[in-house]
């Protein structure tokens, strides 16, 4: 079995470790989902082809799956109230489908974010944001941050646009928009916000924005002002965030995840194989027709197109990759 990593840092790679045949069989599905984890460690992600959630549980097994009025689980965002667990689920509202001939063609419908208890049933529901980029562009929100009361909050849902008009919006707990957030109030022009999450690691909580097509970070404080920018140094394509002590594990889309300590700086890359993008097709390859189909380049200890994470709280780490077919990923901590 391979190991992956650095400086204190060594992970195990299980290679496939979910079961994407089950319930249902997805080797054309274009996998573009995102990944969260409940208090008792299943995991809970998206159907790479179907409108589907899918709970897996900690070996990998498909335990349960239901249907829900999406195009894509795109982010993926676990909160709990009053005890109970839900997910926040962001849908871009675009799915590329395979065709008849072989070609893959985008199923664009109208973004929406969505909130679902864990038997499936809608609890809650966005309205798009009254911003004037609307007039004429597209809302394609990414990703979903919640400050939970649970967690000493006020209940805030900040939501990135990654894939529309590049901005953040913050809606009240009960739905109202509040404002928005375009990055140049702070380092620049956001360039594909593709996650945002709220950093509890220290006394005083920040939102961190995955500025993607910039490769860096930009950090605010939840009363919307700028602090600063990280990564630019380190990061190309940071695609997703996930806690695990007083650690950040950051999700490239560019074929690597980077661990970054409480200082804000590098500890080091898990699976980096950053050549890989180089490839024709890449994330997949291409046939006679050029058509995309799964990629033949995947490597056991190197990443291809890592995309949704989590972490549980024995500090496994789960990736889900943006590939024909998916490819979910799990690496458990080696004792030092």
């Amino acid at each position: 079995m391979a190991r992956v990593g650095e400086d204190g840092e060594i992970y195990e790679w299980h290679e496939d470790w979910a079961d994407l045949a089950a319930p249902h069989e997805a080797t054309t599905g274009w996998a573009h989902h995102g990944l969260a984890v409940t208090r008792s460690g299943e995991i809970v992600g998206f159907h790479p082809e179907r409108s589907e959630v899918v709970i897996f549980d900690k070996q990998g097994r498909a335990l349960r799956s239901w249907a829900v009025p999406l195009t894509e689980g795109h982010g993926i965002t676990l909160v709990e109230e009053n005890g109970r667990e839900y997910i926040w689920i962001a849908d871009p509202g675009g799915k590329a489908r395979r065709v008849p001939g072989g070609a893959y063609e985008v199923d664009t419908k109208q973004g929406q974010v969505v909130k679902f208890d864990l038997d499936g049933s809608e609890v809650e529901r966005l309205a798009r944001p009254p911003h004037p980029a609307y007039e004429n562009g597209r809302y394609a929100p990414t990703s979903v941050a919640v400050d939970e009361p649970a967690h000493g909050g006020d209940g805030d849902i900040w939501v990135g646009d990654g894939y529309g008009e590049s901005l953040v919006h913050r809606f009240r707990s009960d739905g109202p928009y509040v404002s928005s957030l375009s990055g140049e109030e702070g380092a620049g022009r956001f360039d594909c916000p593709h996650a945002v999450f709220i950093d509890r690691r220290h006394a005083v909580p920040e939102l961190w924005v995955a500025d993607r097509g910039n490769g860096r970070v930009q950090v605010y404080g939840l009363d919307g002002s700028f602090r600063r920018v990280v990564g630019e140094p380190f990061l190309n394509s940071p695609s997703a965030f996930a806690p695990y002590g007083d650690k950040l594990v950051i999700a490239e889309l560019y074929a690597r995840l980077a661990i970054v300590g409480p200082d804000d700086q590098l500890i080091c890359y898990l699976g980096d194989n950053g050549a890989v993008r180089e490839h024709p097709g890449w994330p997949n390859d291409l046939d006679d027709l050029e058509h995309p189909v799964r990629t033949e380049q995947l490597q056991h200890g190197r990443f291809n197109s890592p995309h949704g994470l989590t972490v549980d709280a024995a500090g496994n780490i789960y990736v889900a990759e943006w590939l024909i077919g998916g490819r979910m990923i799990k690496l458990v901590p080696v004792p030092r």
